[in-house]
């Protein structure tokens, strides 16, 4: 079966009366489900998809549409191990697709992969060494900036290049995130498919500031009070949240192009 892309979204609904309309949640399966921390991480890809309904269930909100016919549903974790396992359960409870993604951003932990680069997990490992290996069934292609290898979840940001190339060095990891491991945990124990792909939205060029650490909330929203107080404090912190920002949008935009392949390929192989 051969689909095509989709074309924009000119059937989406607004997202206030997609909250009422669907306030107990939407029973309907999925064909995938998608769990990211933040709502801009998959923005983008979520534009391409027609009739996307917004609706809140378990604490945490669901984004749900159709991408060329294909039943999308997308659960916005927050950051963290432990949301993001609350949330796949929550997503294989109420929709029991037939694939569950881990997308977002990453941190890469190696010089040749740079903001926009694609990393797809073959194996994904924590600080203590606790290892899921991953049939990633496709290959790399270094020259389009899609990369194969070992993803690192950790417990907090690393903000630091220095620490980022320790990481590399004491866990043989390519990239890092916060969430990828505990998705791929719940999808291990509960037998549904999974695949862990990020995009490179900071690397080692240089240091994030230092505010990232204060501006995140647990529920993976900024916090206005640690914004304001970071200009209060530093005013020169704009330029870097600024770089921050435009690096995000544009890894979202090469989240959303390579979702765009990977969604079709995931649903034929199922069909």
């Amino acid at each position: 079966m051969s689909r095509g892309r989709a074309a924009g979204n000119p059937g989406a609904h607004p997202a206030a009366s997609a909250v009422g309309a669907a306030s107990t949640g939407d029973p309907s399966h999925a064909d995938i489900g998608i769990v990211c921390a933040l709502p801009i991480e998959m923005s983008t890809f979520l534009d391409r998809c027609e009739r996307v309904r917004k609706y809140s269930g378990s604490n945490f909100v669901f984004r749900g549409g159709k991408y060329d016919g294909i039943r999308i549903v997308v659960v916005e974790s927050g950051t963290g191990q432990a949301r993001a396992r609350r949330a796949t359960h929550a997503l294989l409870d109420a929709h029991s697709p037939k694939w569950v993604l881990s997308c977002g951003f990453a941190g890469s932990l190696v010089p040749h992969i740079r903001v926009g680069d694609v990393v797809v997990a073959d194996s994904i490992v924590d600080g203590h060494g606790q290892t899921l290996n991953i049939d990633v069934g496709f290959p790399a292609d270094a020259k389009q900036g899609i990369h194969i290898g070992r993803l690192l979840t950790y417990d907090m940001i690393v903000r630091l290049v220095t620490d980022k190339q320790q990481l590399a060095a004491r866990c043989s990891a390519i990239a890092v995130d916060m969430e990828s491991l505990a998705v791929a945990q719940v999808c291990r124990e509960r037998g549904t498919r999974f695949l862990g792909i990020r995009v490179i939205s900071d690397d080692l060029t240089s240091d994030l500031p230092v505010e990232v650490l204060s501006l995140m909330g647990p529920t993976g929203t900024t916090r206005l009070g640690a914004a304001i107080g970071a200009l209060w404090s530093r005013p020169s912190s704009v330029t870097d949240m600024w770089k921050l920002r435009k690096s995000a949008l544009t890894a979202a935009k090469r989240l959303a192009t390579f979702l765009d392949g990977v969604v079709v390929q995931l649903y034929n192989a199922l069909h």
